[in-house]
């Protein structure tokens, strides 16, 4: 049976740090969301599933503020800013971090060089002190052995030369180091082998806090048998159209997409 969809409590909206409402957007004047509606608390995990072609990599690069999208119209406020209304570095400095789903490779840049500068950039514009390249080592080291990575790492190139899994872990420990208030992940389990989905996994769930916000980009199950999110929603042809507890993912899981088609806005409750 059809409902409106789900919506915050009112006693949740105080702790809202990011709502979307009516978002739309294009590239190349092709429309790719068309009325993208979402509220996210503060420290809540929240799936965003759908299939090939739905929108969920859009609206990652949208809240990132990536140029080659135009937003047609809608607001999103985040943390009481309007988003839309700043540069990609901004929303950066203001603590929103994007997982790519194919982190790129930079050639010539050492992880070392780039994570140092990431986190000094940060600290300025929190007014903190930078750190000395002793203290920034003592921190980086200590973080990559709670995440079980190699020191060798630091030396590398950025992303150069990873495997799938070696760059899923390398934007884990971007995040650790960040400690972003809203983490945006894009298909953060895409092409990992299990043991590497649950060292991701555990990476994840160790930065789960009641200040920060954790999206999970998806298109399987499979990631939140070990992220188990508190609320999930379906994009589909650039709408949100389904929204629920972890068993909305099981149903997906087990029946597709299919039975979404025709369906302009559904909403499963959560049996939690």
């Amino acid at each position: 049976m059809a409902i409106p969809m789900q919506t915050m409590p009112e006693s949740q909206v105080a702790q809202l740090l990011l709502r979307v409402e009516g978002l739309q957007a294009e590239i190349d004047g092709k429309p790719v969301l068309s009325g993208v509606d979402l509220d996210i608390a503060e420290g809540e995990v929240v799936a965003i599933m759908g299939p090939n072609g739905s929108g969920k990599s859009t609206l990652a690069q949208v809240l990132a503020g990536r140029d080659l999208y135009h937003v047609s119209a809608g607001s999103v406020r985040y943390a009481g800013m309007d988003l839309l209304a700043m540069p990609p570095h901004e929303r950066a400095r203001a603590g929103l971090f994007l997982a790519f789903q194919y982190p790129v490779e930079i050639a010539g840049v050492s992880n070392v060089y780039l994570l140092k500068a990431a986190l000094n950039a940060q600290r300025s514009h929190l007014g903190l002190p930078e750190l000395d390249a002793i203290e920034f080592l003592q921190k980086i080291k200590a973080l990559m052995r709670e995440l079980g990575m190699d020191e060798t790492f630091l030396q590398r190139g950025v992303n150069e030369g990873f495997s799938g899994g070696e760059k899923k872990r390398n934007e884990m420990l971007q995040m650790a180091l960040l400690q972003p208030r809203l983490a945006i992940l894009d298909e953060t389990d895409s092409g990992l082998d299990v043991d590497a989905l649950k060292a991701v996994a555990q990476g994840v769930n160790a930065m789960r806090a009641p200040q920060r916000a954790i999206v999970l980009i998806t298109h399987y199950q499979r990631l939140l048998e070990y992220i188990v999110p508190d609320r999930v929603h379906v994009l589909w042809r650039g709408r949100m159209v389904a929204s629920g507890g972890p068993e909305l993912a099981q149903r997906i899981e087990r029946e597709g997409y299919a039975w979404l088609q025709g369906s302009e806005a559904l909403s499963i409750a959560s049996e939690a």
